[in-house]
C-alpha cells in the first residue's frame, strides 16, 4: 500500500513541475479546472485566472490531466516520459 501515497505524489508533482491544465473532480461532484501550483501529501494548491483554491486530497474524487504521460516513468525517476 505504500507505493499508492508515493505514485499519487509523483503525478502531482509532475502536474506542478510542467505546469498543465489539469481538471480535479471532488467527491461532491465539483468541478476545478487550472493549473497545479502546489502539492505535497496534505494539500494541493490550484491556479486559474490569477485565483488560488486550496484543495485537500481526502476530498479529490479524481485528477485528469489535459495531456497523457507515463507515470511510470515518473515514479521511477525517467524524466523524459512522454
Amino acid at each position: 500500500m505504500s507505493q499508492k501515497p508515493e505514485a499519487h505524489l509523483a503525478f502531482l508533482q509532475h502536474l506542478v513541475k510542467t505546469r498543465q491544465q489539469v481538471t480535479i473532480f471532488l467527491m461532491n461532484g465539483v468541478k476545478l479546472q487550472g493549473v497545479m501550483s502546489w502539492a505535497d501529501a496534505s494539500c494541493m494548491m490550484l491556479t486559474r485566472d490569477g485565483i488560488t483554491q486550496l484543495v485537500y486530497p481526502h476530498e479529490v474524487s479524481s485528477e485528469m490531466p489535459t495531456e497523457a504521460f507515463n507515470l511510470a516513468g515518473v515514479v521511477g525517476g525517467d524524466k523524459g516520459n512522454r
